[in-house]
């Protein structure tokens, strides 16, 4: 499951699972571009691992589209892309606005597309590549007052598996994964900081919530050869099973 000498691009690298997942990913030989926002945390990661850091607003799709041009520009391939980042503004059905509609799609579902897009232009050059769609288990429905979100990443899912039977040919693995409630910066910062850790961890069937930690390595797995067969696939992280009832 080594990924020496490929370039790999994790949009919400500066951060959270993002992060994780860029850390391994160089831990296991890859060149990485980490991707978003904040400027000081993502030099701080490009340092840290040696790579590259492409800021980006991911709302904007000039901005998207400045991503692999500098990727290639600097390491003069790109061989996995990892869509980590995005944004799970609350809304329900009856106060989602349409400025907020267009922004989770903007960031949750246009941003995915277009960088799976132009990274899918460079990959066919070199002979393939691997895109791994961080998704989440609302897109099978969510939850009422994550409307936009839920419906957003519910198109990444439709994208992921879209994608995956499109670029077959061109031996470009497109792979998703639904992940469940994870303790990340992200979360801390949407339950009001304090301790809330503890007490969410106790709900859970395994007795605690998914961390970064736990998804990185099924993530670097999806960019290795050890997954060369897997295409097309939107495969449910979590410690629940949609579908069964107690």
């Amino acid at each position: 499951m080594r990924l020496d000498g490929r370039v790999v691009v994790v949009t919400g690298g500066t951060q959270g699972l993002g992060a994780a997942i860029a850390r391994r990913a160089a831990g296991l030989g890859a060149r990485v571009a980490v991707c978003g926002r904040n400027v000081e945390r993502g030099e701080a990661m490009a340092a840290e691992l040696d790579g590259l850091f492409v800021p980006v607003e991911l709302s904007d799709a000039p901005s998207v589209l400045r991503v692999m041009p500098a990727v290639e520009a600097r390491f003069g391939r790109v061989d996995g892309l990892v869509n980590a980042a995005g944004l799970s503004t609350r809304g329900g059905v009856d106060d989602t606005s349409v400025e907020l509609w267009d922004h989770l799609f903007a960031v949750n579902a246009r941003a995915p597309f277009l960088l799976t897009q132009q990274a899918a232009r460079i990959m066919r050059r070199t002979g393939g590549g691997s895109v791994v769609n961080v998704i989440t288990m609302s897109s099978h429905g969510g939850q009422p007052e994550l409307t936009a979100y839920s419906a957003s990443k519910g198109a990444l899912a439709t994208f992921t598996r879209n994608a995956g039977n499109a670029l077959t040919a061109d031996r470009i693995r497109v792979n998703g994964l639904n992940i469940g409630w994870t303790a990340t910066e992200g979360e801390h910062a949407v339950q009001g900081g304090g301790d809330w850790l503890e007490a969410a961890d106790a709900t859970r069937p395994f007795g605690r919530l998914l961390r970064p930690e736990d998804i990185a390595p099924m993530v670097t797995y999806l960019l290795s050869d050890a997954a060369a067969m897997v295409t097309g696939s939107v495969m449910d992280f979590d410690q629940t099973v949609v579908g069964v009832y107690s």
